[in-house]
């Protein structure tokens, strides 16, 4: 049975127990301090909107960093010098472009104002991180997501020029590795994520790594340009 989330910390119940959708507790208001307890449990908000759903799906997507595919056709995008890459630089440009992005089948977005709210907060708190890709002056992709221990938890992507977004999760995937995250939190089961390299593993997988990965000390924000970046 789906549970109410508690007004107070703990907010989740120790055990999870999900529907057939994953969905694990319904209710409670966005902020830094149940999205922390939630993402460190594999829990996330599906949407913004109340009553919140909290999911632990199964099975999860995830992508190691090391086993990102790079494609001929994006390596010769790379060294073309078109794009500039720069972290945790506009971390609200890229969350309100990753919300105003259109997605197929879906009218309207998840990225509601208050869970844009929350998520500055945990960008202010240096948990919350951001990827932008720009042409010129210009905002032309990204992803934003949050880091705990050695699990980037991803959130959303956009790209307003072709591969613009594949460079950010590229780029975001070579500092991981270089950091020896463990993996990226993907979510969902989608098959282009699975194209450049995302495997599924079942919840209880997912769990039973995600515990491991979070004994490691987290990499607070801002997190800056190496060599190499801009």
């Amino acid at each position: 049975m789906v549970v109410a989330v508690a007004p107070r910390p703990p907010y989740f119940p120790a055990v999870l127990r999900a529907d057939r959708h994953g969905l694990v507790a319904l209710g409670g208001e966005l902020g830094a301090d149940i999205l922390t307890e939630a993402y460190t449990h594999g829990i996330f908000p599906w949407t913004g909107e109340r009553p919140i759903p909290w999911f632990c799906p199964d099975p999860r997507l995830v992508l190691r960093p090391g086993d990102f595919h790079v494609s001929r056709s994006l390596r010769k995008v790379e060294r073309s010098g078109r794009f500039a890459l720069r972290f945790d630089h506009d971390f609200r440009a890229v969350i309100h472009a990753c919300a105003a992005m259109p997605r197929p089948g879906q009218d309207g977005t998840w990225i509601t104002p208050n869970m844009i709210r929350a998520y500055r907060e945990m960008f202010e708190r240096g948990l919350a991180h951001s990827v932008a890709i720009y042409e010129g002056d210009t905002l032309v992709g990204g992803l934003y997501g949050l880091s705990f221990g050695r699990v980037f938890f991803g959130e959303s992507m956009f790209a307003r020029a072709p591969s613009a977004s594949k460079v950010a999760l590229h780029a975001l995937c070579e500092r991981l590795r270089a950091w020896d995250f463990a993996f990226i939190d993907c979510q969902q089961v989608t098959p282009h994520l699975q194209r450049l390299g995302a495997v599924v593993w079942s919840r209880r997988q997912f769990l039973e790594r995600l515990r491991v990965a979070l004994d490691a000390p987290s990499r607070p924000g801002p997190w800056r340009a190496q060599d190499g970046e801009v």
